[in-house]
């Protein structure tokens, strides 16, 4: 008797403890307001830039443009802006969208010669009836608002390319930031949340191909009521399930950021569950209490947290396998 006792005793405080555990496995990274966050190593300098404006009670949107200019515009960033690696033609083009706490949205797809386009989607939102722009009337508006057409092939992305050439295999690697994206979310001092994304997409992509990045609620979500949802790695997966709007939905039915995150990577699995197994996709979300959460298919999948509490930190996000 006495030994039954002390086995249900034992029992019941090893599921007390596996319960505590998941728990806290479950709850989200949480900080005090302001706060950036964004994907991959780049995103520490993408925050540091953003916070500039942020610290000193500036808006997000304003935060989030300015932060993701910083990778747009660095020559040996090789999947964002100018150096990014071309498409299987050569040229390089680029995607990107913005959204604001007014649910306002602008994007541009498919664009060349411009180094910032995320510039040019913020311009798309505030100038035009339009959400999307792409390709040669993309351009044509960029020129026709101020921005200067550049060549965006530096040597270094034609010398990648043209090896590529000798076998031309389209495989690209999980967690290679390369082939990737940065996605910035941020919540200012005003209870205000604002996002962006940009990227010169999938390296050797066919021309014309577009992912996730430039689309509204799949590379980037905004819902100011409830908070921020961005993307990362392949993006056709991302644009199957609508992303980051399952992301903030499921932040509205009640789940944390954490929790956000892990489910809609679950659900990219259970569509997809062998090709699930060699393709990263990440989602980075935050909430209008601050809090944060990050989830990965694979693991390698990094972000940059920059608040009052956390001075522009990377962390290694949680992962399905």
């Amino acid at each position: 008797m006495k030994t039954s006792r002390r086995k249900f005793i034992q029992a019941s405080a090893t599921i007390a403890s596996l319960a505590s555990a998941q728990k806290l496995f479950s709850q989200s990274q949480k900080v005090t307001k302001p706060i950036v966050v964004s994907t991959w190593n780049f995103g520490v300098g993408a925050n540091a830039e953003a916070w500039k404006i942020l610290s000193k009670n500036g808006r997000a949107l304003d935060a989030v443009e300015a932060g993701v200019q910083v990778p747009e515009g660095d020559p040996k960033e090789t999947s964002v802006g100018l150096g990014g690696l071309p498409d299987r033609d050569g040229r390089v083009t680029l995607d990107a969208c913005i959204m604001d706490e007014n649910a306002n949205c602008g994007a541009v797809a498919c664009l060349e010669h411009i180094i910032h386009p995320i510039s040019v989607a913020r311009k798309v939102m505030e100038k035009t009836p339009h959400v999307l722009l792409v390709g040669d009337g993309a351009l044509q508006f960029a020129l026709a608002n101020g921005f200067k057409k550049e060549n965006l092939l530096t040597e270094e992305s034609e010398k990648a390319w043209k090896e590529w050439l000798k076998k031309a295999q389209y495989k690209p690697i999980a967690n290679i930031e390369n082939h990737d994206t940065i996605g910035m979310i941020a919540l200012d001092s005003s209870q205000n949340v604002s996002g962006a994304c940009t990227t010169s997409g999938m390296a050797y992509k066919i021309h014309g191909r577009v992912g996730d990045s430039p689309i509204i609620g799949a590379g980037l979500f905004v819902d100011n009521e409830i908070g921020a949802a961005t993307s990362t790695g392949v993006g056709e997966e991302v644009i199957r399930i609508c992303g980051s709007h399952l992301v903030v939905e499921l932040m509205r039915q009640g789940n944390s950021p954490q929790e956000a995150c892990e489910l809609a990577v679950k659900r990219i699995v259970k569509n997809q569950p062998e090709k699930s197994k060699e393709i990263q996709v990440g989602f980075l979300a935050i909430n209008k209490n601050g809090e944060l959460g990050a989830y990965a298919l694979q693991k390698g999948f990094t972000y940059a947290v920059y608040s009052n509490d956390v001075p522009n930190k990377i962390f290694d996000a949680k992962s399905f396998y």
